[in-house]
């Protein structure tokens, strides 16, 4: 497969791996290795037959491994043999829902190859643009915006990215940003909250001035 796929760092360190280097668990070592962001270790692994989608007790496999610890190689390793972008863990995560959290622009682009699902939501209903805004991504969020991800999506507690970049941010620097990013890319500013309070209201309620400007433009 590695041949086939043009890998030829991967196909080397397959062929010289000998029976002796072979792990006894090679599911266990697969996970390790993912989650050490060992990808030699990642190959041997494969190489003795580990299952790629190998779960661990939390049912994330190597590549929601690798994502969640930010391991970008080997995370482009495991995508370029056929790892799923989709695999749900038992918090409902998937190695995309994790790069919102995280904030990781290479990761983002070493998973889009995969063509992973945007439409897939996490435990409180919503895509990665909305931590990634709550928590101030700047880069992630410009870069998100352009893969047409749905940016007036509304989770679970009736926030879209914009509501969560004003409610749950500081009012700061980055939030500012975000929230210039999402209105150039689309982002739908009338759209309210469970109790009907706009993005605007909010950023009013807040003090947030440069928020306000924005929204009124």
């Amino acid at each position: 497969m590695a041949r086939e796929r043009g890998l030829d760092g991967l196909e080397r360190i397959l062929e010289n791996v000998t029976t002796a280097d072979q792990p006894t668990d090679p599911a266990a070592a697969l996970l390790r290795a993912a989650a050490d962001g060992d990808a030699d270790a990642v190959a041997v692994a494969l190489r003795a037959g580990a299952d790629i989608e190998s779960r661990d007790e939390h049912d994330r496999t190597a590549l929601l491994l690798a994502a969640t610890y930010d391991h970008v190689a080997v995370a482009e390793l495991l995508v370029a043999m056929g790892a799923d972008p989709d695999a749900l863990d038992d918090r409902h995560d998937t190695p995309w829902l994790v790069t919102g959290v995280t904030g990781s622009v290479a990761m983002l682009e070493a998973l889009l190859p995969a063509n992973p699902d945007l439409t897939i939501r996490n435990r409180y209903g919503g895509l990665s643009p909305i931590p990634a805004s709550e928590r101030g991504h700047v880069d992630y969020v410009r870069r998100v915006v352009r893969t047409g991800i749905d940016l007036n999506h509304v989770n679970d507690l009736g926030w879209t990215a914009l509501l969560e970049a004003i409610i749950l941010g500081d009012g700061g620097a980055a939030h500012q940003e975000i929230v210039r990013i999402l209105l150039a890319a689309g982002a739908d500013p009338g759209i309210a909250d469970g109790d009907g309070v706009t993005p605007l209201q909010h950023a009013e309620q807040r003090g947030y001035d440069e928020m306000v400007a924005l929204l009124r433009r």
